[in-house]
């Protein structure tokens, strides 16, 4: 069935299971909406981690990788942008609906989902460890007499802020939460690389490689590439922010959600060069995988950064979690035809948050889990699948500007895809060495 003819054809129970599931219940998001979700779904943590990357990749690489990453990463996010609507009539309002259409329903499927539950639950999972270690250092730092308190009950109480939050039903709901945490992303962002000019460089600092060995040079350099690749990690949930955008034939959602797109990206700059660049300028290789860790003082306003990434890293949860409960009602509502009632929906988010949690509490190496996911998901979903699906649906002319650029980032992706998590996946066992479970 046509996609256009297939919309006008609904019955009134699938108008009703669209209106209620959390991607198209509600089609007014403005274009400002774009511009902090974008911002709270791209300038996660991962920022904090820049500084250190850059320590592993070095100068002259760590540079070209950060410019390449941002400019590659906007070209194919416009992408995503522009092919939402590309069929007269029909709105691709989920990333895999889009992968449906370029790769047909099953591979489309098969090749997309995979992806996406692993970069959004990945995702979910490393904000419960970095909401938890937040609220820790928070304490910590505020109030050093105390008893010690383990990780895993700041993480619990990370997790009963969402147990709450998760019941907001869709994203314009969670508006001023995205909003607040886009605020916070960029507050923590200039704290951290303010701090650190404040600093100022440090005595014997080195920007030799942090591992003597080679082997261990060169797993570094792949790690920190995982590490970039998380920090750019928006595509995810582009077509699902841009879906909340009214449209008509005169306005298409593009228009609105591109300037939200650009506006975000200014900032992402903003939060991104000055903290990788200051950051491995003043500490060289001795900072730590988060640099608020590096900046033990001032206490108060490290203090005061870590509350900032922990409220930042709620809105961040909430916007990855999103799609995920989308994905898990459409299944449970249209597959299993279960009916579409508030107590399904009080289920299925508790059980996701709960396991979440679980898993969060049970694998806290953070460093690791980044260079991992980052490879493994991400780079395809941000650096190269909008472009394969840009190839096959747009056809661009055969060494045309468009069709060399957009065999440029399947390289570099591709690339990332295979290497990053090698060396990830060395660092979670370097941690796992002397880690014990639940700790």
């Amino acid at each position: 069935m046509a996609g256009g003819a297939e919309n006008d054809e609904r019955t009134s129970e699938q108008k009703a299971i669209d209106e209620w599931l959390p991607i198209t219940s509600s089609r007014k998001a403005k274009w400002w909406y774009s511009a902090f979700h974008n911002v709270t779904a791209m300038v996660g943590a991962g920022v904090l981690s820049l500084p250190y990357a850059m320590s592993e990749l070095g100068w002259g690489p760590g540079v070209v990788v950060l410019i390449l990453s941002w400019v590659i990463t906007l070209y194919t996010l416009w992408q995503m942008v522009e092919m939402h609507e590309m069929v007269p009539g029909k709105r691709f309002d989920r990333y895999h609906e889009l992968g449906q259409h370029a790769f047909g329903e099953k591979l489309g499927l098969y090749i997309i989902v995979p992806q996406q539950v692993v970069v959004e639950v990945g995702t979910c999972i490393v904000y419960m460890v970095t909401g938890g270690k937040s609220l820790k250092k928070f304490h910590d730092l505020t109030c050093s007499d105390c008893k010690d308190i383990r990780t895993t009950y700041f993480i619990m109480m990370f997790a009963a802020v969402h147990f709450v939050l998760s019941h907001l039903p869709n994203f314009n709901s969670i508006s001023a939460v995205s909003l607040a945490a886009a605020v916070m992303s960029l507050v923590y962002s200039t704290i951290a690389w303010v701090a650190s000019a404040e600093k100022g460089v440090q005595p014997n600092v080195s920007y030799a490689p942090r591992s003597t060995s080679t082997s261990g040079i060169v797993f570094d350099f792949f790690s920190a590439l995982g590490n970039v690749a998380f920090a750019y990690a928006g595509h995810n949930v582009v077509l699902e922010i841009q879906a909340t955008m009214p449209s008509s034939p005169e306005k298409p959602s593009k228009i609105p959600m591109w300037k939200g797109v650009v506006l975000a990206y200014i900032v992402v700059a903003v939060c991104y060069f000055p903290v990788a660049l200051l950051g491995y300028y003043v500490f060289g290789n001795s900072v730590d995988d988060n640099i608020l860790m590096t900046l033990q003082k001032p206490a108060w306003l490290i203090a005061t950064a870590n509350l900032f990434v922990f409220i930042h890293v709620i809105g961040g949860y909430q916007i990855f979690a999103i799609p995920v409960f989308d994905m898990l009602e459409t299944v449970l509502v249209k597959k299993l035809k279960f009916k579409p009632t508030t107590m399904l929906r009080f289920v299925t988010r508790n059980l996701f948050v709960a396991i979440t949690m679980f898993i969060g509490i049970m694998l806290p190496f953070f460093g690791g889990l980044l260079g991992f996911f980052g490879g493994f998901a991400f780079a395809p979903t941000s650096y190269y699948i909008p472009c394969i699906m840009w190839l096959r649906l747009m056809k661009p002319k055969k060494f045309s500007l468009s069709w060399c650029a957009n065999w440029i980032c399947i390289v570099f992706g591709v690339l990332l895809t295979i290497i990053a998590p090698i060396g990830g996946l060395r660092e979670i066992i370097l941690s796992a060495k002397n880690y014990r479970l639940f700790s």
